[in-house]
C-alpha cells in the first residue's frame, strides 16, 4: 500500500515531510548581554557587528551594556531599519557591517531587525550593493497557480545570534521577509542557513517594548499557532506545540496588560511565542492571514501586528466551513467551547485593545482592488486551507475586515 492510499486509510496518517533547521541553542533565564557574551567568546567571535531597534537604543541603556560587556570584540553598530525591512536599509546595514569586517551578526529588537538582519548576511556572502542585486534569491509565486519558485544559492558564513524584543517570532524561520522600497511589495528569501544559530530570550529586555506593540505582535503569534493548527499541511509536534501555545499566550498577553512591569508575563508569552512557531520552524505553510498580511504591511505600511489582529478573524470565517472541527479545537485551547474560533479570537483582540477592523488601521474599500491582486503573489494565499484562486476570493475576506 503506497503513502497516499495509508494516507486515505488512516485519517490521523498525514503525509508530508518535516523539517529541522540549524538552529543550535536557544538561551533563555540569563540577561542577555550576558548569555551573548558568553556566546561570542564560546565560538571565538573577534569582530561582533550589532544590527538593533533604534527606539530601544535611544531610550534605553540596553545596547549599551551589551557593547560594554563585548569589550574588545565590539565591531559596531546599525539602528536604522525601519518596519518591513526596506532593503535600501537594509544595504546600508551590510555595509556598514562590511566596512567592520563582522565575523558574527548580533541582532536586538522585533521582527523588521531579525529579517533585516538575516538579509544582510546574505547581502555578505553574495556582495549584494544594489536593489536588482536581490532579484536572483526571491521566493515567487504564481498568482493564478500559486506553484512557488525557490532558487537555490549558498548559504551564508557568517552567523547571526538574535535577541528578540517582540513576539513576531521571524528568530525561529529560515525565512526573511523584506521591502522593495520601489513597488512596495513584500517579498520572501529562504534559506535553512538564514535561520540564527542562537536566540537568546530575556524577558527583563522586553519589557523595553511599548505596550502596544508588545500585544499586537503577540496577536501575531496568536496566528502562527492557529495557521500551523489549520494548514492541510501540518504534522503532530507542529499540532501539539500550538494547542498549547495558545493558552500559553492568552493568558501571558492579558497579564502583559495588566501589570505592564511583569517579567513573569513577559516570560509566559515569549515561552507562547516559542511553541507557536514550531509549526513555520518544521515548514508548516500559513495561510491567507499571513498572506494578505505581508501585502498590508509591506504595501500599505501597517504596522506587523496589527496585520493579524485585522485579518485573522476574517480568514477563520472565510474557511470555517472546510475546518470546522480544528476551529472547535482552537476555541477550546482558548477557554471558550462552543465559541467560534474566528468569535474567540476576535474577543481576545478587543480585550486587549487593539485594533480589529481595516478601517481601524485606516483602510477602506478603495485600497482593496490592490491589496487582493498583490495578495495573489503571495506563497502563502495559495496554502491557505480553503483555496484562494481570484482576488476577488481576497476581497471576500478583506470585505469581511472592513
Amino acid at each position: 500500500m503506497g503513502t497516499k492510499d495509508l494516507a486515505a486509510a488512516i485519517p490521523h496518517l498525514r503525509s508530508g515531510r518535516m523539517s529541522i533547521p540549524a538552529m543550535e541553542r536557544i538561551v533563555f533565564g540569563s540577561s542577555f548581554a550576558d548569555a551573548v557574551a558568553e556566546e561570542v567568546e564560546r565560538i571565538g567571535a573577534r569582530r561582533v557587528f550589532m544590527i538593533v531597534s533604534g527606539t530601544l537604543n535611544r531610550n534605553s541603556d540596553e545596547v549599551g551594556k551589551l557593547r560594554a560587556g563585548l569589550g574588545g570584540s565590539y565591531a559596531g553598530l546599525f539602528d536604522a531599519i525601519p518596519q518591513h525591512v526596506q532593503r535600501d536599509a537594509v544595504l546600508r546595514a551590510a555595509s556598514a557591517a562590511r566596512a567592520a569586517d563582522a565575523d558574527l551578526l548580533v541582532s536586538v529588537g522585533g521582527g523588521s531587525v531579525t529579517d533585516a538582519t538575516k538579509t544582510v548576511r546574505l547581502c555578505l556572502e553574495h556582495d549584494l550593493q544594489d536593489l536588482d542585486a536581490f532579484e536572483p534569491f526571491l521566493l515567487r509565486s504564481n498568482p493564478e497557480t500559486g506553484v512557488l519558485t525557490a532558487p537555490d544559492f549558498r548559504g551564508p558564513k557568517i552567523r547571526h545570534i538574535a535577541v528578540p524584543t517582540t513576539l513576531s517570532g521571524g528568530e525561529f524561520s529560515p525565512t526573511a521577509g523584506s521591502t522593495d522600497p520601489v513597488r512596495k511589495l513584500k517579498q520572501g528569501i529562504r534559506h535553512p542557513g538564514l535561520i540564527p544559530y542562537c536566540v537568546v530570550l530575556d524577558p527583563h529586555l522586553a519589557l523595553h517594548t511599548p505596550m502596544e506593540t508588545w500585544l499586537s505582535t503577540g496577536i501575531r503569534c496568536v496566528d502562527h499557532a492557529v495557521e500551523g493548527y489549520c494548514s492541510l499541511q501540518g504534522n503532530a509536534m507542529a499540532d501539539a506545540c500550538s494547542l498549547l501555545a495558545l493558552p500559553m499566550l492568552a493568558k501571558g498577553l492579558r497579564a502583559s496588560k495588566v501589570a505592564p512591569g511583569s517579567a513573569e508575563a513577559r516570560a509566559m508569552c515569549q515561552n507562547g511565542m516559542w511553541l507557536a512557531q514550531i509549526p513555520m520552524w518544521s515548514g508548516v505553510p500559513m495561510g491567507a492571514s499571513h498572506g494578505i498580511g505581508h501585502v498590508l504591511g509591506g504595501s500599505m505600511g501597517v504596522p506587523h501586528g496589527y496585520c493579524s489582529c485585522v485579518t485573522l478573524p476574517s480568514v477563520l470565517r472565510y474557511n470555517a466551513a472546510a475546518g470546522a472541527g480544528r476551529q472547535a479545537e482552537l476555541s477550546e485551547a482558548l477557554g471558550l467551547p462552543g465559541v467560534a474560533a474566528a468569535d474567540a479570537i476576535a474577543a481576545l483582540i478587543d480585550e486587549l485593545g487593539l485594533p480589529s477592523h481595516l478601517r481601524d488601521v485606516g483602510l477602506m474599500e478603495g485600497s482593496f482592488d490592490e491589496i487582493a491582486s498583490k495578495s495573489m503573489l503571495d506563497r502563502w494565499v495559495h496554502t491557505n486551507p480553503v483555496p484562494i484562486r481570484t482576488p476577488d476570493d481576497v476581497r471576500k475576506i478583506l470585505s469581511m475586515a472592513a
